[in-house]
């Protein structure tokens, strides 16, 4: 899966978040100032031949709509970050975050938690 660019990743949000729409809707999403409507719609068109969007005729115009589940791309960029910034140790990673965001026991109680929970669903499922 391609890499996107920080303008192209802010685009993708506003699709997935709305799941179907036009270039204009998109616009209205975006924060102050506002970009313009042909750098929306190329970016758009940019992503439909990265494979991540596609779209759907509407009179003379188009919908959007995302191709790539935004859980996919999510995980593809974490394994990136860990990759590249923790030689490849989710363990680095948290370690890390804790660090520097000051993380009490609490929240990472929450997160072992959310963890154990996540984990004994995934083996529920696979019975």
């Amino acid at each position: 899966m391609k890499q996107l660019t920080k303008a192209e990743e802010e685009v993708m949000q506003m699709i997935w978040k709305l799941q179907k729409c036009n270039v204009a809707s998109i616009i209205k999403e975006l924060p102050e100032p506002k970009p313009a409507y042909n750098t929306v719609s190329t970016i758009v068109r940019i992503l439909e031949g990265k494979g991540f969007v596609d779209h759907e005729k509407a009179g003379k115009g188009h919908f959007y709509f995302a191709l790539v589940p935004k859980s996919d791309y999510s995980n593809q960029s974490i394994n990136k970050l860990v990759d590249g910034y923790f030689q490849g140790s989710f363990k680095s990673m948290v370690s890390f975050f804790m660090k520097k965001n000051d993380m009490s026991l609490t929240e990472l109680e929450a997160i072992l938690k959310d963890i154990k929970n996540a984990d004994e669903s995934s083996e529920t499922n696979k019975k």
